[in-house]
């Protein structure tokens, strides 16, 4: 999952890239809101973390442009202690959740998930579930019918994109659009290598070929 952080302050961000990134999160990082109009409705991110108190345009702003020009992409703004004003302007320009500074790493990558799963209709499951696994994020593993399965960074990663978007087509270059940050070089043939070490460990059904089309994760074989 490809994640556009948006926030001036250099410690705390390069905290939460950090812990993100522990996470298996694809992190973009920007200080400035002019930078952010752009690239927040430019590339395609998975969810925005949005700092409001920013250089250039404030957050609220440009949380505003990017719900005027019909970007749907969810948003988790972060405000000063107390500034309660703030939250609920933010909440009526669109943000999806919000987080009062200061706060633990550890919720903000929780109230990330929620958020995650939300978008993909999933708001009522505690864990990812789809054909017949279930995903630990937090343990980044995933067991079928009470058996633990190990998985490496990367496994995990594209895995758990598997799962918040089962049933659905997904080509090479949209998995390493939505896997890689933009400094990365997105190379499709190393998803084919994933792909195939996840198929060895759940089997082949899991993930179903369509030939010059991509993925299928749920499929019946290919």
């Amino acid at each position: 999952m490809r994640l556009l952080l948006v926030e001036d302050s250099v410690p705390l961000a390069d905290e939460l890239i950090s812990g993100l990134s522990r996470q298996g999160y694809a992190v973009d990082w920007l200080t400035d809101g002019r930078d952010a109009i752009h690239q927040g409705a430019s590339e395609p991110y998975d969810l925005i973390v949005l700092d409001l108190g920013l250089p250039g345009v404030p957050g609220l702003e440009v949380l505003q442009k990017w719900r005027a020009d019909g970007l749907s992409t969810p948003v988790l703004i972060l405000t000063a202690r107390g500034s309660w004003a703030e939250r609920i302007e933010g909440l009526k320009a669109g943000a999806d959740d919000y987080l009062t500074k200061p706060f633990h790493p550890e919720e903000l990558q929780l109230r990330i998930q929620a958020l995650l799963r939300r978008a993909r209709g999933l708001a009522n499951q505690p864990t990812l579930e789809a054909a017949g696994l279930h995903l630990d994020e937090g343990r980044q593993c995933v067991s079928r019918d009470g058996e633990e399965i190990q998985l490496t960074a990367a496994e995990f990663r594209l895995l758990r994109y598997f799962m918040l978007h089962p049933e659905q087509i997904l080509s090479k270059s949209h998995l390493a659009e939505h896997l890689y940050d933009g400094e990365n070089e997105r190379d499709s043939n190393v998803i084919e290598v994933h792909v195939n070490h996840l198929r060895r460990k759940l089997g082949r059904a899991v993930v179903e070929t369509r030939r010059g089309q991509g993925y299928r994760f749920g499929g019946s074989g290919g």
